[in-house]
């Protein structure tokens, strides 16, 4: 079974906000970032899909149904698949949220719900849920999956057997493509490619 991750391009906010949950535009045209990607795809030798998913957060969703257009796919949308939302800290810049709720998120990290919005833990709860569903219907292989880096990481910590915290380290650049295998006999998954 081969999962491909992508996550959405640039948005319409300036660097430094925090926007998990919220609903905001892609910078650029949908149709041009998916013409960009599809060159991508098809250098890495990633096999079209035989199913596309999609957060269905605008800036996941209008990308998606230029990639369905692509190869002649229809996109079904997952409430799971969105980012973690973060409560009252959405659309805020980073630098002014005040510093004491950061320390205490950052001190319980995957409990602490200082912005009123989901813990880590109950983020991860989300996403393992729509990843249990979904690894019971290996016809699907390969899916697309366009959602977003939080969403990425727990899935590939996940999967891999990685610390979250340790996934949270690795690079994820907008438009960037996670590839993951599960091999069936060994019931095991591998990391094909990250942040490709």
């Amino acid at each position: 079974m081969d999962i491909v991750l992508i996550r959405h391009p640039a948005v319409a906010l300036d660097a430094g906000v925090c926007y998990g949950h919220s609903d905001v535009a892609l910078a650029d045209d949908a149709e041009v970032s998916s013409s960009a990607l599809a060159l991508k795809l098809a250098k890495l030798q990633v096999p079209a899909p035989r199913v596309l998913i999609s957060s269905p957060l605008k800036r996941c969703s209008a990308l998606a149904a230029e990639i369905a257009n692509d190869f002649g796919c229809v996109v079904s949308h997952d409430e799971c698949l969105k980012e973690m939302n973060f409560g009252d800290w959405e659309t805020q810049r980073w630098d002014e949220i005040d510093r004491a709720l950061l320390d205490d998120w950052a001190a319980n990290f995957e409990h602490a719900r200082s912005h009123g919005g989901e813990s880590v833990a109950q983020f991860v709860e989300r996403v393992r849920a729509w990843l249990n569903v979904f690894g019971q219907t290996r016809e699907l292989s390969p899916a697309y999956v366009v959602t977003h880096a939080g969403v990425m990481r727990v899935i590939a910590s996940l999967v891999l057997d990685v610390p979250l915290e340790r996934c949270l380290k690795w690079s994820l650049d907008m438009a960037g493509i996670v590839w993951l295998r599960r091999d069936a006999e060994a019931q095991r998954w591998s990391l094909v490619r990250w942040n490709a």
